[in-house]
């Protein structure tokens, strides 16, 4: 059985998808991480899933919130990858780094990561490890920037928790 598991980890680490940073606030408190489990789900109506691991400091706060928001991390993105993936709320403020406003909600925006899309949390599922959020777009700004941060230059980020 572990040759199945071991080869599936392999094919799925050749993909190399965008990242994603989600930002999200409940109350006083604003959280925010780099995600790669993440896909458009549906056409009509539009539904993006954006999956959070359990051992985030952002899966605590976003389980609770109704809206997150969803940042296509730029292609010269790297040092924004690296302070939302390999720091961890639990001992940063990490919007203490960086430019952003308040979004609908309250939600933070990133400044640098102007393809973003703010989105209502119309359910959870948990998938293992990780929560998937369904989410319904209530706000969306299609920037300038061109490119995108991938998987493989996010491979070398050392996470700020376990996945």
């Amino acid at each position: 059985m572990s040759s199945v598991i071991e080869t599936f980890n392999r094919l799925m680490g050749e993909l190399d998808y965008p990242m994603f940073i989600v930002t999200t606030a409940r109350e006083s408190e604003r959280a925010g991480c780099l995600v790669g489990f993440a896909t458009q789900c549906s056409i009509h109506p539009p539904r993006f899933l954006a999956c959070l691991s359990k051992e985030n400091h952002t899966y605590r706060v976003a389980r609770g919130a109704d809206l997150l928001a969803v940042h296509f991390v730029p292609a010269d993105g790297e040092d924004l990858a690296q302070l939302f993936g390999g720091e961890t709320g639990d001992e940063v403020d990490k919007f203490a780094r960086v430019e952003w406003r308040p979004g609908p909600g309250g939600v933070p925006l990133l400044d640098r990561c102007d393809h973003r899309f703010v989105g209502s949390v119309e359910a959870q599922f948990d998938g293992g490890d990780h929560v998937g959020f369904l989410l319904a777009p209530v706000a969306a700004e299609h920037g300038r920037r061109e490119g995108q941060f991938s998987f493989h230059r996010a491979k070398r980020i050392e996470p700020g928790h376990p996945a």
